[in-house]
């Protein structure tokens, strides 16, 4: 976004990972903050990119209110999280055709974690599963409109193993864009 012209300002609650980002480019502002009480005034960026954290913030009507607050008029968010469909259930083996099954309920909400181990690295990420509703109206509540809303399909180029051709028939994520009018 930098090299389109951008002033990008990064905003991380963790410590470690605004640490890197300001060693990847020390030229960008990166707070270390919580989502529902961000450091800046209202109406102070044009565009706002929740990339992967919004399922992670435990208070997501009040951390959607405050980046409607810190929105100009006619600014915009752009979400991407995990599809709520994605949290709610698991494949029942790795057969490329093996049933999806929600055991739980779809609807009620609840905390979950995944941990993934890539290049000698073991992480624990901790995510909230909530419907498509809550979502929307959190946008609805803090007076966002949504403009464009999609669930980009896993390309086959994503495949690295037989077994994961299973994603391709359910929306791993899902992308909003929101306008605050």
């Amino acid at each position: 976004m930098k090299t389109r012209g951008y002033r990008v300002v990064g905003v991380d609650s963790s410590p470690t990972l605004a640490r890197l980002a300001r060693e990847a480019d020390p030229e960008i502002d990166v707070y270390v903050t919580d989502a529902v009480a961000l450091p800046f005034a209202g109406g102070t960026f044009d565009l706002l990119v929740a990339f992967m954290s919004l399922h992670d913030i435990t208070d997501l009507p009040e951390a959607v209110r405050e980046v409607a607050r810190v929105l100009e008029r006619g600014g915009r968010l752009c979400l991407a999280i995990v599809h709520p469909l994605n949290s709610a259930g698991n494949f029942e083996s790795e057969d490329p055709a093996s049933p999806f099954t929600i055991r739980g309920s779809y609807l009620e909400p609840f905390r979950y974690a995944d941990e993934i181990e890539r290049d000698g690295l073991h992480m624990r990420f901790e995510s909230e599963h909530r419907p498509l509703a809550a979502y929307f109206d959190a946008l609805q509540q803090a007076g966002l409109l949504v403009e464009a809303l999609r669930e980009p399909p896993l390309p086959d180029s994503a495949i690295q193993y037989p077994e994961n051709r299973r994603w391709q028939r359910l929306p791993l994520f899902l992308h909003v864009r929101a306008l605050r009018p």
